[in-house]
């Protein structure tokens, strides 16, 4: 085994100027050369890098990885991060180990049933349609994060969780703001106070007067008020982003790969093969960290207790060793296996309504507007390297009346 070699001074953030859907450059090059490598984080840490899909795979499955960010440290600086750290509320899945997070998961899985997620399958259809009418009432010419891309997820969150949708500008913006990079950390704690003090009120309302939610349907068991609302934190902060960015990105690229679009749009009973390639196509979600409780030996090298393994999850989605010609979009791919909604025990727990989404608004898009097409030059759409969810601030389009 060995712990030695050189080392690489930075995550690749970085992506070649026209390629918007790729990984950062330079990720190709380590996954074939060294898919496990050293690497320097901001803090002065020295820990790893993953790149392959195989031992990305391997390490989420792995106990002896810890999600914990308090053993933790980031790959990208970010202000405030390490005074979060230090103490995780309890409720917050994403960021707690077993047992402590089974018996949390436990409760909620039971919360996403197959009676609640056809209900919302229902819900996504008649409020996508209703943004499409918006669209069409406005059009022709539109940025479709805001008017299409944002208000869907976040229609369909707060009906799951029972937060009035006339509450949202209350919260959407702050939640958003915790997203980008750049926010100090007076910033993010005033953002996090706001929006916790909302969904604390909200916990309180629910346990007075329960209604048929996932937040109402909690009040029954033995979750604290504290529990309860950092829960809604975290589902709530999942259900506004990612997704989004998923519709909207996801567009961008069947627009640049017209053929693509036209599949989709000549047989939309594949649009749910078709979310699993854009899943795994586009980058959204650029890396996730584990931290090691013991020695364990990867790929021939000894990762020491206490040092932080970053997974580039796009770098993996695209790994030749598992997806033939990994760089093109193809539709009709077997994409078994892939990583857009993680892999082990923290594996995306909202997943199977985030497909519906996904799957219900974009061929719904496509066929509602058969002319649809960017309204400026691609290289002008304004990418979200500033957030730590990747995708479009804006996505300018048009169509033909």
């Amino acid at each position: 085994m060995s712990s030695s070699g050189s080392v690489l001074p930075a995550l690749p953030t970085v992506r070649r100027p026209g390629c918007p859907f790729d990984p950062p450059d330079g990720l190709a090059e380590l996954r074939e050369q060294r898919p496990l490598t050293r690497m320097s984080y901001p803090d002065g840490h020295e820990g790893w890098l993953v790149t392959s899909h195989a031992l990305a795979r391997k390490v989420l499955a792995d106990r002896r990885f810890s999600v914990r960010p308090d053993l933790r440290h980031t790959p990208i600086p970010v202000p405030g991060m390490g005074e979060q750290a230090r103490q995780v509320p309890p409720g917050t899945l994403t960021a707690i180990d077993p047992p402590e997070h089974t018996r949390y998961r436990r409760l909620l899985t039971g919360e996403f049933t197959v009676r609640r997620m056809r209900l919302l399958t229902a819900e996504v259809e008649r409020i996508t349609a209703e943004h499409l009418d918006a669209m069409d009432q406005h059009g022709p010419e539109i940025d479709l994060v805001a008017a299409f891309a944002q208000p869907i997820p976040a229609q369909v969150i707060c009906e799951l969780l029972g937060v009035p949708y006339t509450d949202r500008d209350r919260f959407q913006s702050q939640m958003l703001d915790l997203f980008h990079l750049d926010r100090t950390a007076e910033q993010r704690l005033a953002c996090y106070t706001a929006v916790h003090g909302y969904l604390g009120e909200l916990v309180q309302a629910k346990r007075a007067e329960p209604t048929d939610d996932l937040l109402s349907g909690l009040t029954t068991t033995a979750l604290t008020d504290e529990e309860l609302t950092n829960i809604g934190f975290m589902l709530l902060g999942a259900g506004l982003d990612t997704t989004a960015n998923m519709i909207s990105l996801g567009m961008f690229a069947l627009l640049r790969n017209p053929e693509q679009l036209a599949a989709l749009r000549a047989d939309p009973g594949i649009a749910d093969h078709a979310v699993e390639e854009l899943l795994r196509y586009l980058p959204i979600i650029p890396f996730t960290m584990r931290a090691a409780l013991e020695d364990v030996e990867l790929d021939g090298q000894l990762v020491r207790a206490g040092e932080t393994v970053t997974i580039s999850l796009p770098a993996a989605n695209r790994d030749p060793s598992k997806y033939t010609d990994p760089d093109t979009l193809d539709l009709f791919r077997s994409t078994s296996g892939h990583l857009g909604f993680g892999h082990g025990v923290h594996q995306c727990l909202g997943q199977q309504l985030a497909r519906v989404e996904v799957q219900v608004a974009l061929p719904a898009l496509i066929n509602r507007f058969p002319t649809l097409r960017l309204a400026v030059p691609a290289d002008e759409v304004p990418l979200r390297t500033d957030m730590a969810i990747y995708g479009v601030h804006r996505l300018p389009v048009t169509w033909d009346r």
